[in-house]
């Protein structure tokens, strides 16, 4: 039972240190509004990972091209690594390094944004695709653990969650993207909102 109580407290506890960054919170209103910018000027929006990250990368996509809380038009949101005959083509072919570098070559066009998720701030194949966003003129959002990793010095917004326990780092990444995404969509569809 005590263990229980542990990992939710360390859930509780890494949460409440992001609460209480004030620079980070700011980070979070700025980066809404540019990701609705990017859609209301007629962008795209792209997500990256491996593993957990991964499941992260699809999940806040399907937010924007689902439904958040209204029910509204879908945006063009799409996690980089959906399309598995591209993805084992490529790692076959060249390198799982270059596996979304390439997407981002195919699909990355200059007003897009690419959130790089990693834990570790140092995945070889988001770094290589936060590059290649950079030269596309594509704005870079980098989501990871506490150090930042690599990843921080590539990103134009870096949420850099103050832990280095994967588990809590993910946690605490969906929940950025939650924020994210409820403030996109009542700042694109607020006329339609329903809560």
């Amino acid at each position: 039972m005590d263990k229980i109580k542990n990992i939710i407290q360390a859930s509780i506890d890494t949460k409440a240190k992001v609460l209480s960054d004030t620079a980070m919170i700011a980070r979070i209103a700025e980066v809404s509004k540019a990701v609705a910018a990017a859609f209301r000027a007629g962008n795209r929006v792209y997500f990256c990972g491996n593993g957990g990250s991964a499941a992260d990368a699809q999940h806040l996509a399907a937010e924007f091209t689902g439904r958040f809380y209204s029910d509204r038009e879908p945006l063009p949101a799409e996690a980089l690594h959906v399309n598995t005959s591209f993805m084992t083509a490529v790692a076959n072919d060249y390198s799982y390094d270059e596996v979304y570098q390439r997407a981002v070559k195919a699909h990355g066009r200059k007003g897009d944004v690419l959130f790089g998720i990693s834990t570790s701030g140092n995945s070889k194949n988001i770094l290589l695709a936060q590059e290649e966003a950079k030269k596309r003129g594509m704005t870079v959002i980098s989501l990871t653990g506490e150090t930042g990793g690599k990843m921080k010095d590539q990103a134009d917004y870096l949420f850099n969650v103050p832990s280095n326990d994967t588990p809590r780092i993910q946690e605490t990444h969906i929940l950025i993207g939650h924020i994210i995404c409820q403030l996109v969509e009542e700042d694109l569809f607020r006329s339609e909102m329903i809560i």
